[in-house]
């Protein structure tokens, strides 16, 4: 096999729902994407650490987590790859969890001091 021949082995183009071609990522952009997400837990456990008022860790700890959900259901789940609606349909789940989650969070009080 040729070179290039390996190359479009290795990151294929696969038509999407809307006629637009997207390129399936590379073993090395998986291998990136779980460093990232490594760094952001341990920045995490780092700040739970760090003896914060409640005020700012949970909604600290609340971005991170959001920021790795996204990372997540869009690159290992192939949403970034995959048609719009799918995205809608995790983004409307992610919400009503955020929402159902401050609801209880509210209730039992954990925002003040």
């Amino acid at each position: 096999m040729e070179e290039a021949e390996v190359r479009e082995q290795a990151a294929p183009v696969r038509p999407t729902v809307r006629g637009r071609t997207a390129r399936h990522p590379s073993p090395k952009e998986y291998v990136r994407i779980a460093v990232v997400l490594g760094v952001i837990t341990a920045l995490e456990v780092a700040i739970y650490y760090l003896d914060l008022p409640r005020g700012i860790l949970i909604p600290l700890l609340f971005l991170f987590s959001g920021i790795k959900f996204a990372l997540v259901v869009l690159w290992y789940m192939h949403l970034k790859f995959d048609s719009r609606m799918y995205s809608r349909f995790f983004m409307i789940g992610i919400a009503g969890a955020v929402t159902l989650y401050l609801v209880v969070l509210l209730t039992f009080r954990a925002f003040a001091g």
